[in-house]
C-alpha cells in the first residue's frame, strides 16, 4: 500500500538510519526545548547529513521567530518547515516566502468546531497536519501520545495533501488509515520505548503496519 510514513522526533543517528531502512518516506526533527525530543541545531545538522537522498528532512518548531529560523535553515539542509504552535495563517504564509521551503502546518482537532481551521491553513500551507488537540494547560502542542476520533476526517479533502497524526502505533496505524483514507501518517511516541526514545524495532514495525506489509524490511546499501 502507497502509504507515505513520517517517523519524528528523531535524535540518535542509528534511528535516522531505521527509519530510512524502514522505508519512510519524511524524518522529523524537533527543536522545542520543552520536548524530549529537542536537538540543539548543530546536532540536527549531524543527523540531517546522515538522511539518504530521497528522504525528506524535516523540521519541527513552535512559534518560532526569524532569528532562531534564519540561524535553522542556514546551517540544517531542510525539505520541509513544520510549524507546530499557534502560528496564525499570515505567518504560515510569511515563512514559506522567506525561507522558500515548502510548509506543513499542524492543526489539532478535538471535535467538529475544529475543522474549520483546516481549510483556513490549506490555503496557505504546502501540507496538513492533521493531529490530536493537546490537552488544555498541556507543556507540548504535539507528541503526547493522543487520538482523536478519526471519524471526524474519514474521507475528507482539502486544498492541499494531509497527513495523520495523533495517538498512532504500530497496532492501530493500519486501522487508522483504513478509516480515515489518509496517504500520509505521522508517528513520534508511537515508536518510543520512554519519551524521547525511539526503538528501531518499533518503527520499522509501524512502516510495515502502515503499509500493509508484514514481509522482512529490506536493508538499504
Amino acid at each position: 500500500m502507497d502509504i507515505r510514513v513520517k517517523i519524528c522526533g528523531l535524535s540518535e543517528p542509528e534511528h535516522v538510519v531505521a527509519a530510512a531502512e524502514a522505508g519512510a518516506a519524511y524524518v522529523g526533527f524537533v527543536f522545542f526545548p520543552k520536548s524530549p525530543r529537542n536537538v540543539e541545531i548543530d546536532a540536527a545538522r549531524a543527523l540531517a547529513l546522515e538522511v539518504p537522498v530521497g528522504v525528506a528532512k524535516v523540521a519541527l518548531t513552535v512559534n518560532a521567530d526569524d532569528a532562531f529560523l534564519d540561524e535553522l535553515t542556514r546551517k540544517v539542509p531542510l525539505d520541509m518547515m513544520q510549524l507546530h504552535g499557534g502560528e496564525s495563517p499570515e505567518r504560515v504564509a510569511a515563512v514559506r516566502a522567506r525561507y522558500g521551503l515548502p510548509v506543513m502546518k499542524a492543526v489539532g482537532i478535538a471535535d467538529e468546531s475544529d475543522l474549520p481551521a483546516i481549510d483556513a491553513y490549506g490555503a496557505v500551507a504546502d501540507q496538513l497536519l492533521i493531529d490530536a488537540k493537546p490537552p488544555r494547560g498541556a507543556d507540548l502542542p504535539g507528541g503526547n501520545g493522543l487520538a482523536f476520533d478519526w471519524r471526524l476526517v474519514k474521507r475528507k479533502y482539502w486544498p492541499c495533501p494531509w497527513m495523520l497524526a495523533g495517538g498512532l502505533t504500530p497496532e492501530n496505524v493500519a486501522q487508522a488509515v483504513q478509516m480515515t483514507g489518509a496517504r500520509q501518517v505521522d508517528v513520534s511516541s508511537g515508536v518510543e520505548n520512554a519519551p524521547g526514545a525511539k526503538s528501531a524495532e518499533l518503527i520499522r514495525a509501524f512502516v510495515q503496519a502502515a503499509q500493509g506489509d508484514t514481509a522482512p524490511v529490506p536493508v538499504l546499501k
